[in-house]
């Protein structure tokens, strides 16, 4: 039987996200928003159908699929997607930001022993553990990797090396090479990324923390990059954080300099805002004059919480543990 028929009938006894994706949906806030389900590209400056992002899915060599980690209905796209990746005749390897190299081994022996056991696979990467939104959201990716028998492999960074990059620790001449950090960055590059991250530890991070942090989020893109690129004659997709797969840098841009000339296509999940109904304007929370993605799927948003806020309370309780310790 012809593969591509073989794995057409594995994606029709599979559960689907449905053929036209849209409400009833998961997540609930802002559901009616005018931009809720919509695609857009931003360089066309025009909407898409979902067939539309679909031929453009099948025809990249290398798909980043960026999510907000805690929204379900991004992990739900990103399976909708994958599915017609794969239905295009695709047999990408498939690569987590969730994964580190210290699991892989784990991963691999499971998978090799009983590889129907798609929840014995989050028990070997010790999901439960990991500080990543719950198991159930991704399942549903991981269960389509086997049936498709695509390759599944780490995209990130081991806790031991993010530690000693952030602490500005030594890692060797060759590893910094390896992770791209041999050479500073250029100002016009190095400012909106330290910007981030002081934006994303909410100010609390001291500012001489802000440069190895920039070094870690550095190091982690090149990580990616080489994830999708190596031993992959028949493309990769990776699921990862939107701030890694925006097109103007993160892991494109090391795409660009390891793999030039491949093409590479960035899909976003983006969270509606009640303040904006241009999508152009989305850009602004990425610091550009319109999204940095090759395209944007709308969807609801999972929280209002504030994550300054939380972050707060539980700097309140450790300080509150360190006393009680005394």
């Amino acid at each position: 039987m012809p593969r591509l028929l073989a794995i057409l009938l594995l994606l029709a006894a599979f559960p689907a996200v449905a053929q036209d994706f849209g409400p009833p949906w998961t997540t609930a806030l802002s559901a009616t928003h005018p931009l809720v389900g919509r695609i857009w590209s931003p360089a066309e400056g025009r909407y898409l159908r979902q067939q539309d992002l679909s031929d453009r899915l099948g025809k990249a060599d290398i798909v980043l699929l960026g999510e907000r980690h805690d929204n379900p209905d991004h992990h739900r796209l990103q399976t909708w997607a994958l599915e017609k990746i794969i239905a295009a005749g695709r047999h990408p390897a498939l690569a987590f930001e969730m994964i580190g190299p210290e699991r892989k081994a784990a991963f691999d022996s499971r998978r090799a022993a009983a590889p129907d056991d798609i929840d014995g696979l989050g028990e070997a990467l010790d999901w439960a553990h990991s500080n990543w939104p719950d198991w159930n959201q991704y399942r549903p990716l991981f269960a389509l990797a086997v049936a498709a028998h695509l390759p599944v492999r780490p995209a990130n960074l081991s806790k031991e090396t993010v530690q000693t990059i952030a602490r500005g620790m030594p890692v060797g001449d060759d590893a910094k090479r390896g992770y791209g950090i041999d050479q500073p960055l250029p100002e016009f590059l190095f400012a909106p990324m330290a910007e981030e991250i002081r934006q994303s530890h909410c100010g609390r991070l001291p500012e001489r923390a802000v440069s190895p942090m920039v070094d870690v989020q550095r190091a982690r893109d090149r990580v990616m990059a080489l994830a999708l690129m190596t031993d992959a004659p028949e493309g990769a997709v990776l699921i990862a954080g939107a701030g890694h797969t925006r097109a103007d840098r993160g892991v494109p841009l090391h795409l660009r300099v390891l793999a030039p000339g491949r093409p590479v296509f960035s899909l976003a999940f983006i969270e509606v805002d009640d303040d904006r109904a241009d999508p152009a304007s989305y850009g602004e929370a990425y610091g550009a004059a319109t999204p940095p993605f090759d395209a944007v799927w709308f969807t609801p948003r999972a929280t209002d919480d504030d994550p300054c806020a939380e972050m707060e309370r539980l700097m309140q309780r450790k300080a509150m543990d360190r006393k009680s310790e005394r």
